[in-house]
């Protein structure tokens, strides 16, 4: 475990679990969901080379070749890459490195976390070195509901596409305006061209801002104890549906105090 402290924000890394954030603690408050027995379903973890589901596992290089993904997480499909279950190496300065394996042999992902005065900022950069293979890159934070303070985290969060999917939930390629029953709902849904800023609050207590370029953000309602807001450089099953990602991903979480009135 990799411990790093600023003057209000203190973070744990636990490297050989995916160089997750398996703590993120803001004037005592914690914000990441604990490990519940699922490897999914817990910390802040990087998603490479690939972000949220590939169908069926299965990816072609540009000269039309086929590549079987590992499926063992979320059969029939791939999920969410390598980087989640993979040990990184500590490069310092809050850098890890992720050599990653075949099909991508070569390939490699550095990522970075940057504490602020008040707010932390995450990044991702994916460096093919060579390999010939689509890929993208996400942030999935497991975002607690209870954080010890004030009450149960509510989110706030608007787009103006939202991305279709099948029964599997994998995008079909065509996005449309979100209708207000699709946001009332719990969402487990990748939207585009975001509108305003990310921001959860916990009343009484604290509110995060999530800020990102990033083109696409998945937005995970269903869970009791955790909330994602996951930017992300192309989303899931991105090659089968024409759209390629940039090699490079940053996200900023930034906290202020919220008061009741």
């Amino acid at each position: 475990m990799l411990n790093i402290d600023g003057d209000q924000i203190s973070i744990a890394i636990d490297l050989d679990q995916g160089a997750r954030l398996a703590s993120l603690q803001w004037r005592d408050m914690e914000f990441v969901t604990p490990f519940a027995g699922d490897v999914l379903r817990w910390g802040w973890y990087a998603m490479a080379p690939w972000a949220g589901r590939v169908k069926d596992g299965l990816i072609t290089n540009s000269k039309g070749d086929e590549f079987q993904l590992p499926t063992t997480f979320m059969p029939p499909h791939a999920i969410h890459g390598f980087g989640f279950f993979s040990s990184w190496q500590d490069l310092g300065g809050g850098k890890q490195l992720l050599e990653l394996p075949d099909p991508y042999g070569g390939a490699q992902v550095i990522q970075s976390y940057e504490i602020l005065d008040d707010g932390l900022r995450w990044s991702l950069e994916y460096e093919a070195n060579g390999c010939d293979l689509p890929f993208s890159l996400g942030f999935h934070p497991w975002i607690a509901r209870e954080i010890g303070k004030g009450e149960t985290a509510e989110l706030s969060f608007a787009a103006n596409q939202i991305l279709h999917r099948d029964n599997d939930f994998v995008p079909s390629g065509k996005f449309s305006p979100p209708t207000q029953s699709d946001m009332e709902k719990p969402l487990d849904d990748t939207f585009t061209e975001v509108s305003g800023v990310a921001e959860i609050v916990w009343a009484g207590a604290a509110r995060m801002r999530i800020e990102s370029d990033a083109p696409y953000w998945h937005i995970y309602t269903e869970d009791e104890t955790g909330i994602c807001v996951e930017p992300m450089s192309a989303p899931p099953n991105a090659h089968l549906v024409g759209i390629t990602g940039e090699p490079y991903i940053e996200a900023l979480f930034t906290f202020t105090e919220d008061f009741y009135i």
